[in-house]
């Protein structure tokens, strides 16, 4: 069993499927961003000193604490050229690291404080990353960005999101999520932006099973109809493991498996919420190995201080993930994508297979 190494998992295409887009600027871009608009609140103006403090910070254990760092990169992204700026370094990052397709969210309701709409919002988002998947292929290392809006869960805009979703669907809008804190703010709370998206024929996904538990989990897919589950890493609560290895399935594990539901898995980002305690006794390899849709994700690369790359290493470091697996898991990824059914199939038989075939990997 070859474990990869670190130069072939940069090389092997990778699919990313939960990237939130304040979450992954680069250090050096906040600081020169809250130079230009007079933000005053960052703790250090050195880049490598703000990207070391944004870990650290993010690594408490606590969701909300996790959450309150995007203060920051949140407080520098308030008008449209920060906006086109960031969406177009984070497509160039992406593609740097050998993403060729990534599902980025944000929330257009947080980037309103300096008088922006929300048309304008996504139009600038959608500029930059038009503008990054335009020098990424110039570089020689092309990437497609589909976009996804969340409403925050906290406040009472989901049906307006959902609307501007749908809107700009045919704009590189791929779907719908809702996202902030979970406990004390069930999906239920937003039903009305679920059935508004199921009558339109648009995407979404929830997030569920990461601060809370399985009836978070339930919630999202009974009752509010999520395609995907963002984290869904408490599924394991109704998984039991004994001592043989041998697993038992509750009903609603046995239901997310049999419905090939996939789950928007972030291993580093669910230790440092403390979601899970470490890597190694992250679930992940257990819903692999039953089989389960699980797909590899960053959630916010700043905090995280992590990439695609740098995720997948760890897993090969803590799991023995092999170059095989790491196919599986982007094709369950590519599968799950909020693309059109031939769309999704072409990169899988035109850049991903061929792509694996190259580093040696054959079948």
């Amino acid at each position: 069993m070859h474990v990869p190494t670190a130069e072939e998992i940069r090389r092997a295409p990778k699919v990313l499927l939960h990237d939130h887009l304040d979450g992954g600027l680069r250090p050096a871009t906040v600081v020169e961003l809250a130079a230009a608009c007079g933000y005053a609140g960052l703790p250090s103006t050195d880049p490598e000193e703000l990207g070391r403090w944004f870990t650290e910070a993010a690594d408490s254990g606590s969701l909300e604490r996790y959450l309150e760092t995007f203060s920051h990169t949140v407080g520098v992204m308030q008008t449209r050229e920060a906006l086109v700026r960031v969406a177009a370094e984070a497509a160039e990052d992406l593609a740097t690291d050998g993403v060729v397709y990534a599902e980025v969210r944000y929330a257009p309701e947080l980037f309103q404080e300096g008088g922006l709409s929300l048309d304008a919002i996504v139009q600038a988002v959608q500029e930059g990353f038009a503008e990054g998947e335009r020098r990424a292929a110039a570089a020689g290392a092309p990437i497609r960005i589909g976009t996804l809006l969340c409403a925050m869960r906290q406040n009472a805009r989901s049906a307006e999101i959902a609307e501007l979703a749908v809107r700009y669907r045919d704009a590189g809008v791929a779907g719908f999520d809702i996202a902030g804190p979970e406990a004390g703010f069930p999906p239920t709370r937003n039903l009305d932006a679920f059935e508004y998206l199921r009558q339109q024929n648009a995407h979404f996904t929830i997030h569920a099973g990461e601060a809370f538990g399985l009836p978070s989990i339930w919630e999202a897919i009974q009752h509010c109809g999520a395609e995907r589950l963002g984290h869904g890493v408490r599924i394991a609560d109704d998984i039991a493991v004994a001592e043989d290895g041998t697993a038992k399935l509750g009903r609603l594990a046995s239901y997310v498996r049999d419905r090939r539901i996939p789950l928007e898995m972030c291993p580093t980002s669910n230790v440092q919420t403390g979601a899970v305690a470490s890597i190694a006794e992250h679930p992940i390899d257990l819903l692999r190995r039953l089989r389960f849709r699980v797909t590899v994700n960053t959630d916010n690369r700043l905090m995280g201080g992590t990439s695609m790359s740098k995720e997948f290493g760890v897993l090969a470091d803590a799991f023995g993930f092999t170059l095989a697996d790491m196919r599986w898991l982007t094709l369950n990824a590519m599968k799950s994508a909020f693309l059109p059914f031939d769309e999704r199939l072409a990169l899988i038989d035109e850049v991903i297979k061929p792509g694996y075939r190259e580093l040696g990997l054959t079948g």
